[in-house]
């Protein structure tokens, strides 16, 4: 099995997280809701698999392109 990063596609804030490690995802299942600009964007599983690790937390600031979790497939 591999890791695949999940990666955000916008800079703004970690408003919650919805999945938890462990949780079979699959793909674009939301695994953390992001804030920016008062809008509200889904971060969703880029393949089916099993969430392995989530590296943010609630009220994180991240940028474009941070990897925020893994999937493991």
């Amino acid at each position: 099995m591999s890791l695949v990063d999940v990666k955000t596609e916008i800079t703004g804030n970690i408003w919650k997280i919805v999945a938890q490690v462990g949780d079979r995802l699959s793909e674009n299942d939301p695994i953390i809701i992001m804030e920016s600009m008062k809008m509200e964007i889904p971060i969703m599983a880029s393949e089916d698999g099993r969430l392995s690790e989530i590296l943010v937390t609630e009220g994180d600031t991240v940028t474009e392109g941070s990897v925020v979790a893994r999937i493991e497939v």
